[in-house]
């Protein structure tokens, strides 16, 4: 088999079978495109026309692509093509299209994985309380920062939200996460009362001409259209700045920042699992980690016999 037609059944595969989400697919695009066109240049500067079948690529081939990619990216980057190539190679192996992997006898560069940014509770408070205001705008903005802080939900599980899926009565809300996958997540006192403050003003944000407002979109920009991804993370940056001086500041650092709280606040690692919708608990797992150079902090910064190390 052509590798592009390979890899062409491999995204079909992740699309349908595996349910994988737009941007995982999209990524699984870019760094296998990226292999092919490795291995494309090189039969060209062989004298060779055409697409080469999978079979070529060998360990050698796998190296001089990871390689040249080494010199202009970064090892996490680096890493992660690694991953995409073992994912696609054994898939190829399980369906038969090629008799082994040669991707399993890469080793993949040693990246130190960032521990997540969060907010301390003070500084969470204070991103929240800088959305303030009576306006439908501003109803709106503080709805949203409660959710991600609130219930840690993903940006884009956010933006994907219903009327439908909010039970402000039964303080819950039905989230279509990574995957497809459908969860269930608790709303806060504080989450469920900025909704309400915010879905009684919601019939303002409308078209300023038109009157046109989307039926079914829970948060709306200023002319009735659904709040996209990017609108949301600029609002947190602007809420980061007002409220904490954090101009740097992300969805996703609330949702971190959820979690951490929720873990110092003694919540089980399961339950943090299921409310985050990780298919992992190693994922959920990062936040002890958090919590222990917290906690670390503030044994220095209080025990006397840290001091007396020191």
């Amino acid at each position: 088999m052509e590798i592009g037609a390979a890899i062409d059944a491999f995204l079909r595969y992740l699309a349908v079978e595996r349910r994988a989400s737009q941007n995982t697919i999209d990524a699984y695009r870019r760094d296998l495109g990226g292999l092919a066109a490795f291995v494309r240049e090189k039969r060209a500067s062989a004298g060779r026309s055409g697409d080469a079948v999978v079979a070529a690529i060998d360990v050698y081939v796998l190296r001089g692509w990871l390689g040249a990619l080494a010199r202009t990216h970064a090892a996490s980057s680096v890493s992660r093509h690694v991953a995409a190539a073992r994912t696609w190679m054994r898939w190829m192996r399980r369906r038969g299209i090629v008799s082994a992997s040669p991707a399993e006898e890469l080793a993949s560069p040693k990246v130190r994985r960032p521990l997540p940014t969060f907010l301390s509770v003070d500084a969470a408070s204070q991103v929240m309380e800088a959305a303030e205001g009576d306006g439908a705008a501003s109803l709106r903005d503080r709805a949203i920062l409660e959710l991600l802080y609130g219930s840690g939900l993903r940006v884009s599980e956010l933006a994907k939200l219903n009327l439908g899926d909010v039970d402000v009565a039964g303080q819950s809300a039905r989230v279509l996460g990574k995957g497809s996958k459908e969860r269930v997540v608790p709303l806060g006192r504080k989450a469920t009362g900025a909704l309400e403050a915010y879905l009684g003003a919601r019939a303002a944000l409308r078209h300023p001409k038109t009157g046109a407002q989307d039926p079914h979109a829970l948060f709306l920009s200023p002319r009735g259209a659904r709040l996209g991804v990017r609108r949301v993370q600029a609002l947190v940056q602007k809420y980061g700045a007002l409220g904490a001086g954090r101009a740097d500041l992300h969805p996703h650092a609330l949702r971190h920042t959820c979690a951490t709280h929720m873990l110092d606040g003694g919540a089980d690692l399961r339950a943090i699992q299921e409310m985050l919708g990780h298919s992992s608990l190693s994922t959920t797992q990062r936040y002890t980690h958090v919590s222990m150079e917290h906690l670390l902090r503030v044994y220095d910064a209080a025990h006397p016999l840290a001091k007396a190390r020191r």
